[in-house]
């Protein structure tokens, strides 16, 4: 499949000195794919408006965007956190409000279960 942006339509949200952002746009299709399967009746227009965010925020990732700077003696600030997700820069809130399912606001809050496949032998010893 084709990707939903190119490079040109991200370039137009997002300033970076990067030439290259199809890596970024895979990735945001990759995920946009996943909305599409939530969801198949949101307009084609619609999910290439959230590819074209969720590549801004992957790009953003990679060429951090400033919140603040001062001027003497230098200081500059990023904007985003570890462990924000999607919420990490401008460009993913924006995605995260153009997904309607809730699909994009989902990934990653899935919680990791064990469940342990042996059983108790009579002397209270657990086998597998």
């Amino acid at each position: 499949m084709a990707a939903r942006v190119t490079t040109a339509e991200v370039k137009e949200i997002i300033d970076t000195d990067l030439t290259d952002l199809t890596v970024f746009i895979t990735v945001a299709d990759q995920h946009v794919d996943r909305v599409a399967a939530a969801d198949s009746s949101l307009a084609a227009a619609t999910l290439k408006e959230i590819s074209r965010w969720l590549a801004a925020h992957f790009t953003a990732i990679r060429d951090p965007r400033e919140s603040k700077s001062t001027v003497g003696p230098t200081s500059f600030t990023y904007e985003g956190k570890t462990g924000m997700g999607l919420s990490f820069t401008r460009y993913g809130q924006q995605a995260l409000l153009l997904d309607t399912t809730g699909t994009l606001a989902n990934l990653g809050t899935k919680k990791a279960s064990a469940h342990y496949l042996g059983y108790e032998a009579e002397d209270g010893e657990m086998e597998s």
